[in-house]
């Protein structure tokens, strides 16, 4: 089997995160995931993680992270056991518009 899963996140924090789950704990690597913004400089659609106001003492928010649409995070697989984890991993970290090709 060789197939690609695709699916769309909210925030780059969660895109990061998934990747970081993949790479470390489903060891796939890192040169068979794809992480793509529908804008050059896109968050996501919404903020968070370091892209998001923090309590004081922190500094501000950026004023500069693009909202424009969410983070696509494709992944190249080898077999069904990777195509479970991937989905998995997904899962966790509220993937939306989950496909196979």
């Amino acid at each position: 089997m060789s197939a690609t899963l695709t699916a769309q996140f909210d925030t780059r924090r969660e895109a990061e995160m998934t990747v970081e789950r993949l790479v470390q704990q489903f060891d796939i690597e890192r040169t068979a995931i794809f992480i793509s913004g529908e804008d050059a400089n896109t968050v996501g659609t919404r903020r968070a993680g370091a892209d998001a106001q923090a309590a004081d003492p922190s500094p501000p928010a950026r004023g500069d992270a693009s909202v424009a649409g969410p983070i696509t995070l494709s992944v190249d697989l080898q077999d069904e056991a990777q195509a479970n984890q991937v989905r998995e991993a997904f899962n966790e970290f509220a993937a939306g518009n989950v496909r196979a090709s």
